[in-house]
């Protein structure tokens, strides 16, 4: 996943590392400097000046050193990455050149204190920390905690670099299974939406967890280390099954699995909750949940859904929503008696 976020609200002109009006002079210098980058013109000399300022504040900011300010970190890089790009690196010795060599060591320091935390988490959930302990860090975040009501949004945001930099996998070659019409390319549930996931469900040891069109497996997997419930998923893409097996072996996660199969076929009976990130459409959601249907006849079942797959799931006659469903955030259904 690449670093640019989709959420554009910035909490760096809020945090305190710049004074409010110099924050919102500089960033229209800057974006103005990036136009004329983009136009191959000379910068000015108050886009220069804002630039240097930018560094110097970032250069001074003990804040982005400590390891709950991943979303300030984030963002500093991510203007570092567009102002100041490792390909750019200019050749003469000049104060341009001097001052871009302070932003990649800014740069590389920012990523070194992130590498160090993604290790630290790693480490805890390897010995077997317990399954809160994720969580917890998760929740210690400030944005996590002043968030009012359930997560929304189709987007990805700064928990997704988090969640990336804990499970490490690489991304898969190209698929070579054969995908019809219906079925939906592959996206990952973004990570807010996936701890929405786990506080809605209150998952227990009892429970099952089956992520139909689980993809890399993000999902089976933060079940795996933030639950006590076991979890599995079930991708037709072998090459995304393969990833997800290795990152729940190094991770020495012993209570998720992954099985390469065609969900119309796949045998659901050990599952109490079931999650679909809109994997397929038409005829073939319609097998998938004639599946679901059955097993709820012999016992209640919850289904969680996320994405577009929501409304056509809502009309279910056999599923009762918790709440009113919406495509943009995790809905929950129980299937009635």
């Amino acid at each position: 996943m690449g670093r640019r976020l989709d959420d554009k609200s910035s909490t760096l002109d809020q945090s305190g590392l710049y004074p409010e009006m110099e924050a919102a002079e500089d960033a229209a210098l800057l974006d103005e400097w990036r136009l004329q980058q983009l136009k191959g013109s000379r910068s000015g000399r108050r886009s220069d000046d804002a630039l240097q300022r930018l560094v110097s504040q970032l250069e001074n900011a003990p804040l982005l050193l400590e390891p709950n300010q991943l979303r300030l970190r984030l963002e500093a890089l991510d203007r570092l990455d567009a102002y100041f790009p490792d390909a750019a690196r200019p050749v003469a010795e000049t104060a341009a050149a001097g001052l871009y060599l302070r932003a990649r060591a800014i740069y590389a320091r920012l990523e070194a204190v992130n590498c160090q935390l993604y290790e630290a988490i790693r480490g805890e959930i390897q010995r077997g920390a317990g399954p809160d302990g994720l969580l917890e860090w998760v929740h210690s975040l400030p944005e996590i905690r002043e968030q009012a009501g359930p997560a929304s949004g189709m987007g990805y945001d700064y928990l997704d670099e988090l969640i990336s930099g804990v499970l490490q996998f690489e991304e898969p070659d190209d698929g070579h299974a054969q995908r019809e019409p219906e079925m939906v390319f592959y996206q990952p549930t973004p990570a807010r939406h996936i701890f929405s996931l786990i506080g809605l469900t209150a998952l227990t040891a009892s429970d099952v967890l089956v992520d139909l069109g689980s993809g890399l497996g993000h999902v089976p997997l933060l079940v795996s280390i933030c639950t006590g419930a076991s979890s599995i998923g079930i991708e037709l893409e072998a090459a995304y099954v393969e990833r997800a097996r290795q990152c729940a072996q190094t991770l020495n996660l012993d209570r998720v699995r992954f099985i390469q199969q065609d969900a119309r076929v796949a045998d659901l009976s050990s599952g109490t909750v079931f999650y679909l990130y809109t994997p397929f459409t038409g005829s073939i959601l319609g097998r998938v949940l004639n599946l679901l249907r059955r097993e709820a006849a012999g016992r209640r079942i919850r289904v969680c859904t996320y994405g577009p797959c929501t409304s056509a799931i809502a009309e279910e006659p056999w599923l009762e929503a918790t709440e009113a469903p919406q495509t943009d955030r995790i809905a929950v259904f129980c299937s009635r008696d």
